[in-house]
């Protein structure tokens, strides 16, 4: 065993505390009631293979690494609006009554802490529980504090923070971006190009809490807060959260790459009504979440593959719908060709629920972000890329958006957390 055991309880923070948030924690509190099943989250229930396949060792997950169990998941977070769990859980309306009656006292039981907010960042969205002060350092620093008053008010022994709030503006990386210290002469100057996500990011940090991004938009990708977990010995990961059409395209393309099929476009849009929708359609915020979706098929390598893929026209659109609510439809058209160069179409429609596909990643990157600290592991967790859109990855590193490869790295390093032999392809019985 490569890494400390868990003790204790593990608090969650997640800054933002809408549709997401709340049903990762109304689901964890279902599932530690026997209410339901850990659907979705590979922590709780895949399986993973040790050492020969003729020797059926097939542990689960949860049973090879000693990860935080749920019954010592405690909450925390976030929020614009003062709504608790329960409020904001039946306000985002992801979750039917049915299902959150039951977990009402729980729910209610978790209240927001005042947001660190600017509407410049996110213009279609605005709430009163707003911390107001002169400049980004001292909402660092109540952040921090933040932080230490809910590990101390929950019991907990460590914790963990997961962006779970609203898509930022697009930022490109600035002065302020390039050191810690110049990021912290930004904070105190109150840099526009240092948004609330990059202020929670540096809190985190600062307080001993790894840190995950599951939106499109800068927050821990930038020189200076790599160099904070650096310097803290922490793991950070991101970024977007990989849920539904991105989901598909890292599962199609990179079976159209293997096949050698060309592509000469891909359509892809989405209609959805929930605040994520409301947000991301003012343009700059989708501006963020465009460069998130869209990056993901550099993995058919087009420098390489210039006759199949060289020319191909993509185009991500996202359209707000309010009575779609959370039910989104991502809807791809696909036109490929074979060969003798003859085109052939295809099409998926695929009618999701966008914070069910979310919350058991939040759960799992809770878990394993905790597992990597326990470890010792910091810096960029390259390996939990799985789950992202727009995986994070150290300087000079290739991006890998190979669902399967991703599939197959998170879980050698899991093996070789655990003390067993990572698996490969070079002998026939080891086969993944």
């Amino acid at each position: 065993m490569n890494y400390k055991p868990h003790s204790g309880k593990l608090l969650v923070l997640t800054p933002g505390m809408g549709a997401v948030a709340t049903t990762f924690m109304a689901g964890v509190e279902s599932i530690r009631r026997g209410l339901t099943l850990p659907v979705g989250s590979l922590t709780q229930m895949q399986c993973i293979r040790i050492g020969k396949r003729s020797a059926n060792q097939n542990p689960m997950i949860k049973e090879l690494v000693n990860l935080a169990p749920l019954d010592d998941i405690v909450f925390a977070g976030w929020d614009v609006f003062a709504d608790d769990a329960f409020e904001a859980a039946s306000r985002a309306a992801v979750l039917k009554p049915s299902d959150l009656a039951p977990l009402s006292d729980f729910l209610h039981s978790i209240k927001p802490m005042t947001a660190c907010f600017d509407q410049h960042y996110v213009k279609r969205l605005d709430g009163p529980n707003v911390k107001k002060e002169k400049n980004k350092l001292e909402l660092a620093q109540l952040l921090r504090q933040d932080i230490r008053d809910a590990i101390k008010r929950t019991g907990a022994d460590r914790a963990v923070m997961v962006w779970c709030g609203s898509t930022e503006v697009y930022i490109e990386p600035a002065e302020c971006h390039k050191s810690l210290k110049a990021f912290e002469r930004g904070l105190a100057a109150n840099d526009i190009n240092i948004s609330p996500a990059q202020i929670y990011a540096y809190a985190a940090l600062m307080e001993g809490v790894p840190y995950a991004n599951g939106a499109p938009h800068m927050s821990a990708d930038s020189r200076a807060i790599e160099e904070l977990a650096h310097e803290k010995k922490l793991p950070i990961a991101g970024k977007d959260f990989k849920t539904g059409q991105t989901m598909m395209k890292t599962v199609l393309a990179p079976a159209f790459k293997a096949r050698m099929l060309g592509i000469a476009g891909w359509y892809s849009t989405n209609i959805l009504g929930n605040r994520d929708g409301e947000v991301l359609d003012d343009p700059e915020s989708f501006r963020s979440k465009e460069i998130s979706k869209s990056s993901v098929l550099d993995l058919l390598q087009k420098e390489v593959y210039p006759a199949l893929y060289g020319n191909l026209y993509h185009k991500v659109r996202i359209n707000y719908y309010p009575p779609r609510g959370d039910e989104k439809e991502g809807w791809d058209n696909i036109d490929i060709f074979g060969w003798m160069g003859y085109p052939m179409q295809i099409k998926v429609d695929f009618l999701c629920r966008d914070s069910i596909l979310a919350a058991p990643i939040v759960l799992d990157l809770a878990l394993l972000l905790d597992l990597s600290h326990r470890a010792g592991r910091h810096d960029v967790q390259e390996w939990l890329s799985f789950y992202f859109k727009a995986p994070h990855v150290n300087h000079g590193n290739t991006v890998e958006n190979d669902l399967f490869i991703q599939h197959f790295r998170l879980k050698n390093t899991l093996r070789v957390l655990a003390g067993q032999e990572p698996l490969t392809h070079l002998e026939e019985s080891n086969e993944e």
